[in-house]
């Protein structure tokens, strides 16, 4: 801080405090409530305070909520044309998802053809063993 700011300070707290300007504020004689924001990144602490007084969600939790607005939508689809680009735009989201946090791999949101995918490469390694020991 600025030398002499904090006298400036307390000086302007006591004027207050003789004017009177502290008396009957809302919650006056109330305990604090303090947030849990345990979870949340030192870094950005801040920075979601302020998103949060200012009634803004962090981008991950917009995308995780397209996510999910996504997967009903695709869950409610029958055409085959229209479920598939549906599935590519919800697999897009998933991955921009992944890549905007610092999170570990463990605690990524799996996209949608994952399992299918290694299903294929699981048979095609079989198939190639099978091919190269008669």
């Amino acid at each position: 801080m600025f030398p002499g700011f904090d006298r400036i300070i307390e000086e302007r707290i006591r004027r207050a405090q003789q004017k009177g300007e502290f008396e009957n504020l809302a919650g006056t004689g109330k305990p604090l409530i303090f947030e849990n924001d345990g979870h949340v990144a030192d870094e950005l602490r801040l920075a979601y305070k302020i998103l949060k007084n200012a009634d803004c969600l962090p981008p991950e939790i917009e995308l995780k909520k397209e996510i999910e607005r996504t997967e009903d939508l695709l869950s409610g689809m029958e055409d085959t044309a229209e479920k598939y680009h549906t599935l590519k735009k919800l697999n897009f989201l998933i991955m921009k998802l992944n890549s905007t946090g610092n999170m570990p791999i463990e605690f990524e949101m799996p996209q949608k053809y994952s399992g299918k995918l290694i299903e294929r490469l699981e048979a095609s390694k079989k198939n190639k063993k099978k091919d190269q020991y008669p």
